[in-house]
């Protein structure tokens, strides 16, 4: 297994200068578009952590959403992407560490091949993370790998009731199931997922 201390800015930053990006699909994903092809309001602040080369963000962007914030640790996909959006807010490109950004009051977060990234150990504070950076209310929509990996990760699968035994104490379950429309090479191997934020953390004694 790869070291988990591994996975970093560095490793992320070399994959994207190497163009080793298998994940990126070159364009927003069904599963996603559908979703957001049915969000009305312009004016939702919508985070992207995660981003890569941003293909939700630019959709988004282009479909006139004015509070799209785009999130990696890397700068390479950053500046590829600010190159191919110029007119996309500048301050709305976020460099740094997703568990760095301050808490916030987002409306939607949407998840795409980010999770899947994280060493496993990261993945309670992941969930944890997402309540806090979400207002009350807001939602964290996207898929997750319905399967496990042969070789050592990234990316990371998992199960259905491993995932949603994190994300139990912090959301409501709106959706989640097998993704339905998934790209091709994806088909059968992704769930799909819309979360509610809680009121506050409801732990199991």
């Amino acid at each position: 297994m790869m070291d988990e201390p591994n996975i970093d800015a560095s490793f992320w930053s070399q994959r994207y200068q190497n163009r080793e990006t298998p994940w990126d699909a070159g364009a927003i994903t069904t599963p996603l578009k559908t979703y957001l092809d049915q969000v009305k309001d312009k004016e939702l602040k919508i985070l992207v952590p995660g981003s890569g080369h941003g293909h939700e963000a630019e959709y988004l962007h282009r479909q006139g959403f004015n509070q799209v914030y785009l999130l990696d640790v890397a700068p390479q996909p950053l500046a590829d992407f600010a190159a191919r959006v110029p007119n996309f807010p500048a301050d709305h490109l976020l460099c740094q560490n997703f568990f760095s950004l301050a808490d916030g009051n987002f409306d939607l977060i949407l998840e795409q091949t980010f999770f899947c990234a994280l060493p496993r150990s990261m993945r309670s504070a992941y969930a944890r993370k997402m309540f806090d950076l979400l207002k009350k209310g807001g939602k964290l929509v996207g898929v997750l790998f319905a399967i496990e990996f042969e070789n050592d990760g990234p990316p990371f699968g998992g199960s259905a009731l491993e995932y949603q035994s994190y994300f139990e104490p912090y959301f409501d379950f709106k959706t989640f199931e097998l993704c339905y429309n998934s790209i091709l090479p994806r088909q059968r191997k992704e769930f799909f997922m819309i979360l509610e934020r809680r009121d506050r953390p409801q732990f199991i004694a």
